[in-house]
């Protein structure tokens, strides 16, 4: 029962943005015979054309012409390696795809029977981890409760609030409040279902014992099957539609789950009719279905509240923050630091400890991503199959919301669309990374990764790592080390935002650009340790690997010699375009494959010009920690309804590209250098093109403007003021003296006003200055 229903978006449309709404089938399309066969004649035509140039033109210049000009060896040597490297990354995206099409023909996806006849017997917990900073909480609550609907036997949804638990900005203060609330207003609207499923199920569950369900049990079944989706629909028809991911959600997650509980219920209706009798086991499965989709508990959990965990900036410390914590008992003491948890031993729990549920599965979900009915039960189901018990971490790597209202979000989740094709083909090879907008992971896989120290008196506990802001990457890398591996499951069940402006779009691509450069040694001791142990590591995982970690840093480096350095036009060969032909060719079939258009691999290319100083900063940030050590502050990207203001470098460089690209067009024209002045033409045509289109010149002009402005404004709310002293009388701090000692020098003090210290009938009462300190 699909809905039709149209709504309003918040934000303008653009002309040229995405009018289809409706997701890519959740199951692959097979690919055929003939199409796996051109993609490894694409693989052998790249190469041959690559080799083909090597010896036609370079090797041609030294032994048959005998040219030995140094400055044009050093331009024929640097020139060979920017074509090599840049033709390197194009053989892998091509290896990567082969290997996606592989995966999508042979995958056979499990009956809805064997999953339910498989939890009746194994009823493993998971805990959700959403960890959130600043976001809507309109767009926290469907992540919370696409979560919450996931069928499961024991399911815990805990929200990872790292806002600052005491905001002075109304604003701030009001939507960390909605925010915190999320978790028992999604309680209460489950309630009623919850309640109703439940005790259906213990009630059959009570009946007699007979091997076949009767026609009246069945009928009732169905009944509570029609009930479970027109609950649904009703809270699709009434969730707002602002925007693309509104509709995604109510029509996908809502109204799909609803679709398929009333197609179930149906079905038993009609076997009823046809006088099929249902054994008691599959009628009680069917309303563990039921219970298991409404019981979901959900919690709210703020690290920063409390004094005894880490602080640390980054979505890795915040779940290492609560993982670190699962499986014990604490008791809240007060201390002048504020308020910590102390362990307690087994036995001496008191009323008013905090316990913390530790479970099988871990699932960490980005706050703004979507999951599809059966994400869990699918996922868990091949963790739990003999052949997987190595394999830490499963996921469906996340595709894009269909129906973008502007054009760089549209042309952002083509991307993204087309990296879900090439994840799923990593795992053809074994090359597989944890993408960290969702993962399913065996908790027992963490204990063997972490990474322990003490801090001030407390233990910090480091499951995934956050020496990089792609935590996820380098934790792959760890698990590898420990004999895990990782598998990305071949089907699409989770979404997540794109970018919906260059500002945004400028955070998320400059965080992704960095750390891989100082992930690579670990890569190199993960090899030795797997050989170690006697395992095979394949030249194509170590190669997939190396170009997923480093391929940016040579690719922007590449370009930008190709843009400005004048190359001899020697070395200029049709075949260093047919070398490149298969990989666009190629990129075309998958953004066909995937819902776009082909001609969109040129506004891709215009895409990546422009971004080309984004991906160079980050390079050169992860250059910059490698020499400093410091850590990157994690950017979190924005999400506001309205436009995000570039940076002015970002805004600039762009400009800068198009003028320079025109200028060595002129140069060419003039030298008569014909491929170079096509090279320049084609990269200025394409720039301009993506800084009207996916920019705006609009938007440029005033973002040039507030970069050359803001610096002269100043902040009056931060001027300093000098406050009228009050009259104080200090005391000693005593809560400090006995929590921290005395570590030599001023003996610490409190001040406070109209307080006498000292006599019998001024001192201030233990009970107040409690109250205080609390």
């Amino acid at each position: 029962m699909s809905s039709t229903s149209t709504y309003t978006p918040a934000r303008k449309r653009q002309w040229g943005a995405e009018r289809r709404t409706e997701p890519l089938p959740t199951v692959h399309p097979r690919p055929s015979d003939r199409k796996i066969a051109w993609s490894r004649v694409a693989i052998v035509a790249t190469i041959v054309f690559w080799a083909i140039y090597v010896v036609t033109t370079i090797i041609r210049q030294f032994l048959v012409l005998g040219t030995q000009d140094f400055r044009f060896t050093m331009e024929a040597i640097g020139y060979t390696v920017v074509v090599t490297f840049l033709t390197f990354s194009a053989l892998m995206y091509l290896i990567a795809r082969q290997g996606a099409l592989q995966r999508f023909q042979k995958h056979v996806r499990v009956p809805r029977a064997e999953l339910d006849r498989h939890f009746a017997e194994h009823q493993p917990s998971i805990t959700v981890l959403v960890p959130s900073y600043a976001e809507e909480p309109e767009v926290v609550r469907m992540t919370l409760l696409s979560a919450a609907l996931q069928e499961f036997p024991s399911m815990r949804v805990v929200l990872l609030v790292d806002d600052n638990p005491n905001p002075t900005d109304p604003a701030v203060a009001e939507r960390l409040a909605a925010t915190r609330a999320l978790a028992a207003d999604i309680s209460h609207q489950l309630s009623e279902p919850r309640f109703r499923f439940t005790d259906a199920l213990l009630r059959f569950e009570l009946g007699d014992d007979r091997a076949f369900a009767t026609e009246e049990a069945a009928l009732e079944l169905a009944e509570h099957y029609r009930w479970a989706a027109s609950w649904l629909y009703a809270q699709a028809d009434a969730h707002g539609r602002d925007d693309h991911v509104d509709v995604f959600f109510a029509e996908q997650v809502l109204r799909g789950l609803g679709d398929d509980l009333a197609l179930t219920g149906e079905a038993v209706v009609a076997a009823v009719a046809e006088g099929a009798q249902l054994s008691t086991d599959r009628v009680a499965q069917l309303y563990r279905r039921l219970a298991w989709t409404f019981d979901a508990e959900l919690a709210i959990f703020e690290r920063k509240q409390w004094a005894s965990l880490s602080h640390e900036a980054n979505k890795a410390m915040n779940l290492n923050a609560y993982i670190g914590l699962m499986g014990g008992v604490y008791r809240p003491e007060e201390t002048p630091e504020g308020p910590i948890l102390t362990p307690v031993a087994a036995g001496s729990r008191r009323p008013g400890d905090i316990e913390i549920p530790d479970s099988d599965f871990l699932l960490t979900l980005d706050a703004d991503s979507i999951l599809l009915r059966e994400y869990c039960l699918r996922l868990t189901y091949f963790l739990q199959q003999p052949d997987n018990a190595r394999v830490a971490v499963t996921q469906t790597p996340y595709s894009s919301f269909r129906g973008a209202g502007t054009r760089i979000e549209r042309l952002a989740g083509a991307t993204t669309d087309i990296q879900h094709i090439l994840h799923q083909g990593k795992s053809y090879y074994g090359a597989t990374f944890w993408v960290g907008a969702n993962a399913v992971i065996r908790k027992r896989a963490l204990e063997d990764i972490v990474e322990t120290e003490w801090v001030g008196g407390f233990e910090v506990r480091r499951y995934i790592q956050d020496r990089t802001v792609i935590e996820d990457t380098e934790s792959s890398i760890d698990l590898g080390t420990h004999g895990w591996t990782l598998v990305n499951y071949p089907e699409r069940l989770s979404y997540s935002a794109t970018p919906p402006d260059f500002g945004s779009l400028i955070v998320q691509r400059r965080r992704w650009a960095n750390g891989g450069l100082l992930i690579l040694p670990k890569l190199w001791r993960q090899v030795r340790e797997r050989k170690r142990r006697g395992e095979h590591v394949s030249r194509i995982e170590l190669l997939l690997r190396v170009n997923y970690m480093a391929s940016i840093c040579w690719a922007s480096f590449g370009l930008i010699f190709l843009l400005a350095y004048p190359y001899d036009g020697r070395l200029l060969s049709p075949m260093v375009l047919l070398a490149a032909l298969p990989y666009f060719i190629s990129q075309a079939s998958d953004l066909r494959y995937s819902g776009y258009k082909a001609t969109d691999i040129f506004r891709i290319y215009g895409f990546n010009l422009i971004l080309l100083p984004v991906n160079l900063a980050g390079v050169l940030k992860s250059i910059q920690q490698s020499l400093t050590g410091k850590k990157i502050p994690f950017a979190r990207t924005p999400k506001v309804k309205n436009r995000t203001a570039s940076p002015l470098l970002y805004v600039i460089a762009p400009l800068a590209i198009v003028a320079f690209s025109l200028f060595t067009l002129w140069r060419d024209v003039n030298a008569q250098n014909w491929g170079n002045a096509a090279f320049a033409a084609f990269n200025a045509t394409l720039a301009v093109w993506a800084i009207v289109a996916y920019i705006g010149i609009g938007n440029t002009i005033v973002d040039i403007w507030l970069g050359l402005t803001k610096p002269l404004y100043v902040d009056k709310s931060r001027k300093r003021t000098t406050p009228e002293p009050a009259p104080v009388t200090a005391s000693i701090d005593w809560r400090s003296v006995l929590y921290h000692g005395h570590a030599g020098g001023e003996v610490p003090h409190v001040e406070r006003g109209d307080v006498r210290v000292g006599g019998a009938t001024g001192d201030l009462p233990v009970g107040d200055g409690e109250k205080q300190a609390a």
